[in-house]
């Protein structure tokens, strides 16, 4: 049985203000063809399928094409809701979907909904956990979850797994193999208090494969059949060394699983430049990527830089962020000035022209200090000091 495992779709995402609706509709549409060129048994869509709890009429209408495509192709669609989701307004229509093969686990009930699928070597169950938290389970369970982790294995022990069948889990969580934790990409909400939110891999062991979403980059954690797969697209500028891909899961008799990727190549990728403006905005270094994708920059110039959105937007045009790395001269001599010491103790002027040294790499002109000086008396004696 051949499964595309998805997540982290995020539709309706917005990065540095900028609409992503354009790159989204390419990379869902590419995941289709993806789809069409793997022929699958299933696909799997480990939650995070908007971005927010309530979605904008694109994101909607979005993933309802996406849904749609498979649909109309017979392929099965097993999916689950993220801590993004609304589970509510996922479950909307849901058994509606179900009977066109599209079952979605959007609130957590008391147990994981189950489906059955089967290929020449007999049944595959797919469990389906949408994401959790201790409070989920509190309705359903007498005794008291303190950890995630804790939550997840009573839902477990309450839903025994045959363990001589193969089982596949679709779920959303944190997972850790002991006290190694995943490569987190920055674009993630992770928010755990000691560890709270951690789950182990080992509580995964019935499992033929665990079709994880959550983290945006693709690795498994604990053992290989145990993976994240990463989201489709680049959601972060810590992400720009990511090569994104879709994980295509071949299930054979008990035991033998097999893993690869399928690349997928962005609208408009998310680099990031660094160097003076006048070298990024030089043609001959413009051209070395392609000008149209998301871009971060981040200038060395030592000086002030006038009107650095613009002038790197007329070359880049869909610049997202201009960020200053000043140079520093390490040779220069201490600062004569009093600004070094315990801040309660130094002028407004001596914190400004610290200040002003940490960004410029320079000494504040003194002619400028001079009126700095005299607007700051001013402002002392308008105070009545």
């Amino acid at each position: 049985m051949r499964l595309l495992h998805l997540s982290d779709l995020h539709i309706g995402k917005r990065v540095c203000e900028t609409d992503l609706t354009e790159d989204q509709r390419r990379i869902l549409e590419q995941i289709v063809a993806v789809s069409d060129r793997v022929r699958p048994d299933a696909v799997l869509i480990a939650g995070d399928l908007y971005d927010r709890g309530v979605p904008p009429g694109d994101a909607v209408g979005l993933l309802d094409d996406f849904l749609t495509a498979f649909a109309s192709r017979g392929v099965p669609v097993l999916a689950i809701s993220g801590n993004h989701d609304s589970p509510e307004r996922l479950d909307f229509g849901s058994r509606i979907m179900s009977r066109n093969g599209i079952t979605i686990a959007g609130t957590f009930r008391g147990h994981m909904e189950t489906v059955v699928l089967r290929d020449a070597f007999g049944p595959v169950n797919f469990y389906l956990l949408p994401f959790l938290r201790p409070a989920s389970v509190g309705p359903y369970f007498p005794q008291k979850a303190e950890t995630t982790e804790q939550a997840v294995r009573m839902v477990m022990d309450s839903q025994p797994v045959d363990p001589t069948a193969r089982n596949v889990l679709v779920a959303h969580q944190f997972v850790v193999n002991g006290s190694r934790g995943p490569t987190v990409s920055g674009s993630e909400i992770i928010l755990s208090v000691g560890g709270s939110d951690n789950v182990d891999a080992s509580v995964f062991s019935a499992f033929d494969y665990v079709a994880l979403g959550h983290l945006h980059g693709a690795q498994s954690i604990g053992r290989p059949e145990v993976r994240y797969c990463g989201s489709p697209l680049k959601y972060s500028f810590a992400e720009v060394r990511e090569n994104k891909s879709a994980t295509v899961v071949e299930l054979g008799a008990k035991g033998c699983v097999r893993i690869s990727a399928e690349p997928l190549t962005p609208l408009r990728d998310m680099r990031e430049i660094r160097g003076p403006i006048a070298g990024l905005t030089r043609p001959e270094v413009s051209s070395l990527g392609d000008c149209r994708d998301y871009i971060r920059a981040v200038l060395t110039d030592g000086r002030e830089v006038s009107d650095a959105v613009g002038r790197l937007r007329a070359v880049y045009p869909n610049l997202m962020q201009v960020n200053f790395e000043n140079a520093r001269d390490e040779r220069a001599e201490p600062s004569k000035s009093a600004a070094s010491g315990d801040v309660a103790h130094r002028t407004p002027v001596e914190l400004f022209e610290e200040f002003y040294r940490n960004q410029s790499g320079a000494e504040l002109p003194e002619d400028e200090r001079r009126e700095l000086e005299q607007a700051v008396k001013a402002a002392l004696q308008e105070e009545g000091t």
